[in-house]
């Protein structure tokens, strides 16, 4: 502000002013090197400010040692939970550097940390704007991209048929007189439009999502309907007459529907419209203009379902082994799905998982006909609020097939009016997944026809519910048919052996036996149920720990077998291990492991979980306890560690780790963050001879054309919208990457073999490339659609792991190409592929 006041009559040329400043400049600058070395960070920060307001011309000098002084303060103040300053320090710089890409991906960062994903978006896509090639900007764009667009808006925009369909039925409606139109969740804002072009004189949408409501004013603009749609940011919920719209409604369109029908609110959505923003229904036999009366869109919709054996979602929900790698898994320790275990949890979570279920691989095998679950009127009130109170419903369906009972599959048809309608059947070429409920908890999964499978169906917190899933069988029927007539006879008999036989049968586990559930992700209960991993480090561990002493091998504890208080002779052994220092193993894969437990059944070795989660702890000290560890073997690393951010440290002052366990795959397919920089911090705390587990990982991929793939991806062109111009605005927010992928389902042609791609080496960084070209040569002709790429994990020279493997909790992963490229049998294409930090890129040269 200075710089504003008036000259000093003593200095009328300004000299000693400007003389002044630099002599201000020049011990500010002093002052915030010296608290920089002393890190003084928030010190440092406000000389530096004071430099840039005072002598701008300094900006490009110092930028690099601000931006350093900033992240060092803004992570101070992170810490210190002063959320407000740090928000204020960033704001702060953006107005010295408002062109800075760097210091907009981290304001980003720190708000995307915060939950402010609308926010952090803006700030990620601004810093890949100032420039495209800041592959961290990108990374972070297209990670928050995936939260804020999510990936179906593409598939159901693609959908030609549903929004021909979506399309006609409100073009019935507005012709036959409803002229006002609210759509619920507009998202792109294509309904809005469908029911403006159709000719509706009032048009309204509500959206919450900032993003989509901000694409959907541009989409409208785009259309030139602005003006003729009001489109509002708000829940549905919340809307107020006359407050945000004139009047009720003649018609409520609306989509929000998910795999399970009501899993996004509509039912509730639809009792608030039906009470404060629709007119009264048209009752049956009544005649009449129909703008005088209002209705939805969709009309109604009926729910099937069907029982279904499907080992794809059985080794994703079901722990379907006893014994992994010499470890026995007792059993009071019960395994359950996160999908399962919604049922008795006070959460609103989705008791459903869902798939595509004519892409699972494998497949699946129908156990009982289609059976009608029930249906729901969305033009009833008095139906829509009788569905949350209602009791569950009693479900007797008979079994068709011999199988294994894995889940019930759900999908439903929607009645947009009397005579339009989509279907999410598997059978159907349809943008939709199906509800998959896995089926848990049964003594025998086993059925075959003449059995019933029996279920309880009901819609608590205006979500589909099916559970109290059984299996009746015929002798049981039987059974409970005979018991009635038997039970004088049984007890008369007083057959002391029966009766012993059958109170042993009933009881399972000692009284006294501590029982705990334990919830794991789907992708926990693959690896579990994924032998060759445990193997394989299981023997790649016993190597490592084998070499480290030659003088005599590491030996396997019988875990069975072992018992402490027995020992022959003069004790010597264990006086010699009490001497000896145990290995030091840490395994910090996220989610649940047991590789420390198998670690521990390797010699003397004190291993360590890194697990979070009380009751995962809870049942590693079980497993451990069945399997007759000594206590205290097993630790918990956390336990041990201050602060969370620095899980890599030595397991005690003196002591450095014979083996470090990373996790470098995500189970989504991709590398994880920063796993390179773990890897230079593990080489560190390793032994002589310590190895970290992968060794090294190869990266494979190949040439594929797919336009399942390109549909995912983005919006394929104007036609797929019936001419509105969407796409432009949508694909803004398309993602190079496609996850969770299953290549062996996967609908594509391969046009190439696969080749090694990249050498991500964790304990000889020397061998790793940043850039490499590779050479495809092309097998047959067609389109170049995406590179799907999987990896070969390197315990060893000799044991390794594949991701794409039948067993493999790991899915793959699939750069789609924004132009496809068209190719000849017997041509080489050249792939570029890029290796920063963690990231990986992959572009297709011609």
């Amino acid at each position: 502000m200075s710089n504003s006041r008036p000259r000093s009559r003593r200095d009328p040329g300004g000299g000693a002013g400007a003389a002044g400043r630099d002599e201000l400049v020049s011990r500010s600058l002093q002052s915030a090197e010296h608290c920089l070395g002393v890190q003084d960070f928030g010190t440092a920060y406000a000389h530096y400010l004071l430099v840039l307001s005072l002598a701008p011309e300094l900006k490009d000098e110092v930028k690099e040692t601000f931006q350093y002084t900033l992240f060092r303060w803004a992570e101070e103040l992170d810490a210190l939970n002063r959320i407000q300053d740090l928000l204020g320090c960033y704001e702060q710089a953006l107005e010295l550097f408002p062109d800075d890409e760097v210091i907009c991906n981290s304001m980003g960062e720190h708000l995307f940390r915060m939950g402010f994903r609308d926010e952090a978006a803006g700030y990620f896509h601004k810093a890949v704007k100032l420039n495209p090639d800041f592959s961290d900007a990108k990374e972070n764009f297209y990670r928050v991209a995936n939260w804020l667009v999510e990936r179906w808006h593409f598939i159901m925009l693609n959908d030609t048929k549903r929004n021909t369909i979506y399309n006609a039925a409100i073009q019935k409606a507005v012709r036959l007189g409803s002229k006002s139109v609210l759509d619920i969740g507009a998202g792109t804002g294509i309904l809005s439009m469908f029911a403006k072009k159709a000719g509706a004189h009032s048009v309204y949408a509500c959206e919450l999502s900032k993003t989509m409501y901000e694409l959907a004013c541009d989409v409208m603009a785009a259309n030139k309907m602005e003006a003729g749609i009001k489109l509002l940011h708000m829940k549905s919920l919340d809307i107020e007459i006359p407050k945000h719209i004139p009047e009720r409604v003649s018609l409520v369109v609306t989509e929000t529907v998910d795999a399970g029908l009501f899993g996004e609110g509509i039912v509730e959505s639809l009792i608030h419209a039906w009470e404060h923003l629709l007119l009264q229904p048209k009752t049956k036999g009544e005649s009449g203009n129909c703008e005088k009366y209002g209705k939805v869109i969709p009309a109604s919709a009926v729910v099937f379902g069907m029982a279904v054996e499907c080992a794809e979602i059985r080794r994703h929900h079901r722990v379907g082994i006893k014994d992994i790698a010499g470890i026995h898994l007792p059993t009071n320790v019960k395994f359950q799905s996160l999908a399962y275990s919604s049922v008795d949890t006070e959460e609103t979570t989705e008791p459903y998982t869902t798939e595509k279920m004519n892409q699972v691989p494998g497949g699946y095998l129908a156990l009982t006909e289609c059976f009608k679950i029930m249906t729901v009127d969305f033009n009833n009130l008095q139906e829509l609020k009788s569905l949350a109170t209602k009791k569950p419903d009693k479900i007797g369906i008979p079994v068709i097939k011999e199988g294994t009972l894995d889940a019930i599959m759900v999908w439903f048809v929607l009645q947009l009016d009397d005579e339009h309608s989509l279907s999410t059947s598997p059978s159907e070429e349809t943008c939709w997944e199906q509800a998959v409920y896995p089926v848990q908890d049964l003594a025998d999964y086993g059925i075959k026809p003449g059995d019933h499978v029996m279920m309880e169906v009901s819609c608590q917190d205006c979500y589909l519910r099916i559970q109290s899933i059984s299996v009746l069988g015929l002798e049981c029927e039987m059974d409970v048919a005979k018991s009635f007539t038997q039970n004088k006879d049984l007890l008369s008999l007083g057959n002391e052996a029966e009766l012993c036989s059958a109170l042993a049968n009933l009881q399972t586990s000692k009284p006294d036996a501590v029982e705990q559930t334990c919830v794991l992700e789907s992708t926990e209960i693959a690896l579990l149920n994924n032998i060759p991993y445990h193997e394989g480090f299981k023997m790649a561990m016993r190597k490592v720990l084998s070499s480290l002493t030659p003088e005599k091998p590491c030996q396997t504890i019988d875990t069975h077998c072992q018992n402490n208080e027995t020992s022959s002779g003069t004790g010597q052994s264990n006086t010699v291990q009490s001497i000896l220092e145990p290995f030091y193993v840490l395994d910090v894969s996220e989610g649940f492991s047991i590789l420390p437990i198998i670690a521990g059944t390797l010699g003397h070795v004190k291993p360590y979980s890194s697990v979070e989660k009380d009751q995962h702890r809870i049942a590693l000290d079980l497993i451990s306890e069945a399997n007759h560890f000594p206590k205290e073997t097993l630790e918990f690393w956390l336990r041990h560690v201050e602060d969370e951010s620095a899980m890599l440290q030595r397991p005690k002052s003196d002591k450095l780790w014979s083996i470090i366990i990373l996790d470098v795959i995500e189970p989504s397919g991709l590398i994880q963050q920063e796993i390179m920089e773990k890897a230079a911090i593990s080489r560190c705390l390793l032994q002589s001879g310590g190895k970290i587990f992968p060794q090294y990982v190869l990266m494979f991929g190949l040439l594929v054309e797919s336009q399942t793939l390109l549909e995912e991806n983005a919006v394929q062109g104007a036609e797929r919208t019936l001419g509105l111009n969407i796409a432009p605005f949508i694909n803004q927010f398309q993602v190079p990457i496609r996850v969770f992928l299953d290549l062996s389902s996967l609908p594509c042609i391969p046009l190439s073999k696969p080749v090694e791609l990249l050498r991500l080496d964790l304990m000889t960084p020397y061998l790793n490339t940043s850039n490499r070209e590779v050479k495809v040569h092309i097998c047959k002709s067609g389109r170049v659609t995406a590179v799907p790429f999987w990896y070969h994990m390197y315990l060893d020279e000799e044991i390794w792991l594949d991701t794409s493997s039948e067993a493999s909790h790991w899915k793959q992963a699939a750069v789609v190409l924004d132009n496809p490229i068209q190719v000849e049998m017997g041509e080489e294409l050249v792939l570029s592929v890029q290796h920063h930090k963690s990231n990986v890129s992959i572009t297709v040269k011609q």
